[in-house]
């Protein structure tokens, strides 16, 4: 029997672990990015809510004769089942599922699953991964030529979260205990990517900085995780993005400028102390700026993430993140509105917020009425026009930038409203 693993579009890493736990149980597999592909059984990896609506994942799903679908899209099986025609859905960590269901198809006796039974879905409990040391991962030989955000591969170091922000659905899917791979698992395994042809990597695991977190935080072992991945790829083949404004210091930042590509992601949110409360994210506007202003004398650059229409979001809150952009003076700004991921908190605080409270709904009537976007779409647009002439280095928006913030937002806004649609439909099955 073919199995065929269907990463649509990127190669997630999940998809090349459980590829390379198949191939090691004597499977015949084969990773891809093509959606015209498939087997004789089809695992599909999906990491968006979005992708569920995607007419061709759609089609796929209808076409393969035997389909499993797997990723952070099975933190609400219900959804998946829902609108997708698929056999199973992997709800929690799939290593130890994986060999059991291609083998044995989907069966109460698989932790961590959910499927149809006569129109019923039945689920069965996630048991986290307790060793998260795997076999090498399956690496297709294109890997080399994908990038995402400059990077041919982001690897996983560990998972879970201590932090429990209400639009995130990493707590939630791993927990908020931190479980770290061994180093020398790591090592191993960038040592054959780059023995395969890849030469940027990216560590990944919600926030770089906690891999090796155990009782204390553990930065020494982050630093010779980072020096060690220098030593195989060279310090300009490495990045870590997606870091904790609260889980850096001097140290932490000389190493990422020693031996990385020299830039952090801090996810800074917002400039509004309320919604920052309200998102439960755990740090303020202050301990942002302190955290720009350390990597910037360790001679670290930062980009910063931003989300605008966050349910209760006021104009004088939107302002405090414009004011903040301004006095941080970001090398980059990645902004985006807020999207409901299901499972998470803010999916049901989207839903109980009436429509003509929500500015994803809500037409802008401001400065951009003629775009006919929404309020939070405008925010969105205009942070990211803001961001341009916020860095150290201001830039000009031509009309080509112009044209592709704007799409970039109008994208995002259908996108959300489409996910708040999937929540609405399915509000009495999920809530």
């Amino acid at each position: 029997m073919k199995t065929t693993i269907v990463s649509p579009k990127i190669y997630t890493y999940g998809s090349l672990v459980l590829g390379g736990i198949l191939r090691d149980r004597g499977h015949a597999v084969s990773i891809t990015r093509d959606l015209s592909s498939e087997g004789d059984l089809t695992l599909l990896s999906l990491f968006s809510t979005s992708q569920l609506l995607d007419p061709e994942i759609r089609e796929l799903a209808s076409r393969a004769p035997r389909i499993y679908v797997g990723g952070p899209v099975g933190l609400v099986p219900e959804i998946v089942l829902g609108e997708l025609e698929v056999d199973a859905v992997v709800v929690g960590e799939g290593e130890e599922v994986v060999a059991d269901l291609v083998e044995g198809g989907p069966s109460e006796e698989i932790s961590g699953l959910a499927f149809l039974r006569d129109g019923v879905v039945v689920k069965t409990d996630p048991i986290p991964v307790s060793d998260l040391d795997h076999v090498m991962p399956l690496i297709p030989d294109d890997l080399r030529s994908q990038s995402v955000r400059g990077a041919n591969v982001y690897i996983e170091t560990h998972r879970g979260c201590l932090g429990g922000c209400t639009f995130c659905q990493v707590p939630r899917f791993f927990g908020r205990s931190i479980r770290s791979r061994s180093l020398e698992n790591i090592l191993a395994e960038v040592r054959e990517m780059k023995r395969r042809g890849v030469t940027r990597v990216a560590v990944s695991g919600g926030t770089g900085s906690l891999f090796g977190y155990g009782k204390e935080v553990n930065k020494e072992a982050f630093i010779t995780l980072l020096k060690g991945l220098a030593e195989i790829l060279g310090p300009k083949n490495l990045s870590v993005p997606d870091m904790r404004v609260d889980f850096v210091d001097e140290e932490i930042l000389e190493a990422v400028r020693r031996y990385t590509v020299g830039w952090v992601f801090f996810g800074i949110e917002s400039g509004s102390p309320g919604i920052l409360r309200a998102m439960k994210k755990g740090t303020t506007p202050e301990k942002s700026l302190e955290a720009v202003e350390l990597a910037h004398q360790s001679g670290v650059k930062v980009g910063g993430s931003f989300i605008v229409g966050y349910p209760g979001e006021m104009e004088e809150d939107y302002q405090a993140t414009l004011d903040f952009m301004e006095e941080a003076m970001l090398e980059d700004v990645f902004a985006s509105v807020a999207e409901p991921i299901p499972g998470t908190p803010l999916a049901k605080i989207a839903l109980d917020l009436p429509r003509e409270d929500n500015p994803l709904y809500r037409e802008h009537a401001g400065e951009y009425r003629a775009l006919r976007i929404s309020e939070a779409e405008a925010r969105c647009f205009n942070l990211m026009l803001t961001g341009m002439s916020c860095k150290p280095v201001p830039r000009i928006v031509d009309d080509a930038t112009y044209s592709a913030f704007l799409q970039e937002v109008r994208t995002q806004g259908r996108d959300v409203r489409r996910v708040m649609g999937l929540l609405e439909k399915y509000k009495d099955r999920i809530v």
